[in-house]
């Protein structure tokens, strides 16, 4: 039997702690700073909501908007996809 065995960390939204990023969620699109990460949600600083992304080859967002909290909470169970924000 083969087997490969490989252990890494850092990989996923582990990965991306301290970086701005674009959270692609079942209902919203959400960016801010990763500043944590556990089981159950993830916490974004001066996070906004996106409501239209613009052309994606472009900076910033056409209409994003702040949420007004320092710090924000999103469940990991929504997030369908995510990445550092440009």
């Amino acid at each position: 039997m083969k087997k490969i065995v490989e252990i890494t960390d850092g990989v996923g939204l582990d990965g991306l702690l301290g970086e701005n990023v674009l959270l692609i969620c079942s209902a919203y699109f959400y960016t801010g700073k990763l500043t944590g990460v556990n089981d159950s949600f993830v916490e974004l600083e001066n996070a906004a909501i996106v409501y239209e992304t613009g052309p994606w080859n472009q900076q910033g967002y056409k209409d994003s908007q702040s949420l007004h909290a320092k710090t924000f909470f999103i469940q990991r169970a929504a997030i369908e996809s995510f990445g550092v924000s440009k």
